[in-house]
């Protein structure tokens, strides 16, 4: 009987001791490499055709700007309307620097770029839903939808641009140099959100950006082509940070 006991005990050993081995042998999951004519940046892909990628800019800051506009009208916070005033002006411009890069390189841009995928497809289905949301609401349930989802679209729109730079080694001098202020600027954008959503917290009296509010929204906006949520650290001025409705360290 102990024969018996001990020869189960030891087949159990090695079987488990087997899968162990079986599991650590397994070779670690890669992420999907980039499409042709994508480059990738932590899991953000942006297209390396100057067209095509002028276009995915001249889509971003119109709808940064529509939105913007409609915060002027919906919101009653100063703070958020000080934020939708800056970007109105720094997203117009950006858009002015678009389109002349365009006509000096005889670009004709597309108002509305042709989807890449079906992920970017569902993308912009996703930024149309919530304009749409937007459009329903008013006061501090605006604010905490709109604010939040700024948050997350700048982590996506800088994720973009660094794919850019990566991925467009032969880009004229012009287009090298956008890309340059745009990973400058952008972070900036990026954290006046996340502060302005703190400001929000503070005034709700809880630690996350419009949690449990009518309106509050965890999207993440403007054509994300497969990305890696960032981690939820505050941020600086980088890819990393909390996107969509962050919490705040107070």
């Amino acid at each position: 009987m102990k024969r018996t006991l001990h020869g189960v005990t030891l087949a159990a050993v090695l079987f488990t001791g087997g899968v162990s081995l079986a599991q650590t042998a397994a070779p670690a999951t890669k992420p999907a490499p980039a499409a042709k004519g994508m480059a990738e940046f932590k899991g953000f892909m942006a297209p390396t055709d100057p067209k095509a990628f002028l276009e995915r800019l001249h889509y971003i800051n119109q709808s940064e700007i529509k939105q913007a506009e409609l915060a002027q009208k919906s919101s009653e916070n100063p703070d958020v309307k000080s934020y939708a005033k800056m970007m109105i002006d720094s997203h117009t411009a950006a858009d002015k620097q678009v389109m002349d890069l365009a006509k000096t390189q005889n670009l004709k841009l597309a108002e509305m770029p042709k989807p890449a995928n079906d992920m970017e497809k569902k993308a912009m289905a996703a930024d149309k839903a919530h304009m749409e949301k937007l459009q329903t609401l008013k006061g501090m349930p605006f604010d905490s939808c709109y604010m939040a989802n700024q948050v997350g679209a700048h982590d996506e729109a800088i994720g973009k641009v660094m794919a850019a730079k990566q991925g467009m080694t032969s880009a004229p001098a012009e287009m090298t140099t956008l890309l340059t202020q745009l990973s400058q600027e952008l972070p900036k954008h990026r954290d006046m959100a996340y502060q302005t959503l703190g400001k929000l917290d503070d005034a709700m009296g809880v630690g996350v950006g419009g949690a449990g509010m009518q309106g509050s929204t965890m999207d993440h906006g403007s054509m994300n082509h497969g990305a890696t949520t960032p981690s939820t650290t505050p941020p600086s001025g980088s890819m990393g940070g909390a996107p969509g409705g962050a919490t705040k360290t107070k």
